[in-house]
């Protein structure tokens, strides 16, 4: 099947080989749902969509149930969970090979799963994976600019996306506070109900009372005549937003406030967002994906306010991905950060020089050029920068996040940002 999917990569020009694709991968979709026997059938599935907070939302909505003392399997990008076992990914690859996730999902249930929670992409969804498997719950977290190598506008991105509400969700949570709120707004039809969440009069899911601080915030969330006053060790605005679109997947589910409030207190952390790493430094190290240009301004405006001294930031770009977000994303480096070191992040089958070229570009637009460094070699990078930071400052590593293996040159390599900051730091 794979020779038969590089066969039309290789002959056919796009336009005429994704709707061939998408055919092949209903074809699979199918397939692997007779092999497992439909699995998805059984199981109540919350899905999560959007361009950034979807790893973050399905941990919260996860840990709000499993709190709650429901079973639930869990796939997202940086791990999956079932049967009590957690496993992290090595790769970014949110939706496995069909068959995979087909087989993962027989195993939620035969673990005695109520629920599975699912990252839902758009590359997934565009292609028909997600084909059989039902869904209880969908939340649309936000819309930004991201993989449009492979959609090649943001309109056939929406698009995507707006497939999953196809599947006829009992409950929506749109953001209301998004961009691209409107467009997914008259695209939606919930079987019950949809909530629209955000901070202004308009949204029946309201945000208000929000206090942000270093170690988490608290706020209020209006919903359905009561009011949550809730708590998260998630530090950001852009977790508030994460955190109400869970609680409202575990209100649809019927948990109390008090089971809501209470499981979304006990999510600690997110693997590799926002992630600190502490060897014993005078000053802060923190991991976190960011690889987009939201990704990247919200993490960044997180830790400018958070930080009394300065910040330090080191990160690149992928290669083979979309082109056009590099620039922007250095803009957005120079606009927050104090110190910026561009370096490699995966280079898969493009020059490291080029992709960090196209960053420094944005970063010359601003002209903090004088307050930046490239070095090539990520490790170096990093060193570099711990090597500058004083107390008070902090150190902030961008793009790689949970990982564990990094493709350089069509070839991975083990990598995790975490452990060599350790060993960095360690000495």
């Amino acid at each position: 099947m794979q020779g038969i999917k590089r066969t039309i990569k290789s002959l056919l020009p796009r336009s005429i080989r994704q709707p061939l694709l998408n055919c092949y991968h209903l074809l699979v979709a199918v397939a692997a749902n007779v092999r497992y026997g439909f699995p998805a059938r059984g199981l109540k599935v919350i899905m999560i969509t959007g361009t950034n907070g979807k790893t973050s939302t399905a941990t919260l909505v996860a840990g709000i149930l499993e709190h709650a003392g429901r079973k639930v399997g869990i796939n997202t990008t940086a791990y999956y969970r079932y049967g009590g076992k957690t496993v992290n990914k090595k790769g970014s690859r949110t939706l496995e090979d069909i068959f995979v996730l087909q087989g993962m999902l027989a195993k939620m249930k035969k673990a005695g799963c109520e629920y599975a929670v699912l990252e839902a992409t758009s590359q997934g969804l565009d292609q028909n994976r997600l084909w059989g498997v039902g869904c209880d719950v969908a939340v649309m977290t936000n819309l930004t600019q991201d993989h449009l190598d492979y959609h090649g506008t943001m309109e056939r991105y929406a698009a995507a996306k707006a497939k999953l509400f196809k599947k006829h969700p009992r409950v929506i949570a749109l953001n209301r506070d998004d961009e691209w709120f409107e467009y997914f707004q008259v695209r939606t039809r919930a079987q019950e109900k949809t909530y629209e969440y955000g901070t202004g009069p308009q949204a029946n899911a309201r945000i208000t009372g929000v206090q942000l601080a270093k170690k988490g915030s608290d706020f209020n969330l209006e919903l359905d005549g009561q009011m949550l006053k809730l708590h998260t060790k998630l530090a950001g605005k852009f977790n508030v937003y994460n955190c109400a679109a869970a609680a409202i997947a575990g209100h649809a589910e019927g948990l109390t406030i008090e089971e809501i409030r209470n499981g979304l207190a006990a999510v600690a952390a997110v693997p590799g967002r926002l992630e600190r790493v502490n060897a014993g430094q005078p000053f802060e190290v923190v991991v976190d994906y960011a690889h987009s240009p939201d990704a990247l301004d919200n993490v960044l405006e997180t830790m400018r306010r958070l930080t009394s001294g300065k910040l330090l930031l080191v990160f690149g770009a992928t290669g083979d991905r979309d082109r056009a977000k590099r620039p922007i994303m250095g803009e957005i480096a120079a606009k927050y950060a104090d110190r910026i070191f561009v370096t490699d992040e995966e280079t898969y089958s493009e020059d490291g020089a080029a992709i960090r070229a196209s960053i420094l570009d944005g970063i010359k637009k601003i002209g903090a050029l004088h307050k930046t460094t490239e070095i090539a070699d990520r490790r170096e990078a990093m060193a570099a920068a711990f090597k500058e930071a004083k107390e008070g400052d902090a150190v902030l590593l961008t793009g790689l996040g949970h990982e564990l293996t990094r493709n350089m040159g069509g070839r991975a390599i083990t990598w995790n940002d975490s452990v060599e900051a350790t060993k960095l730091l360690k000495g």
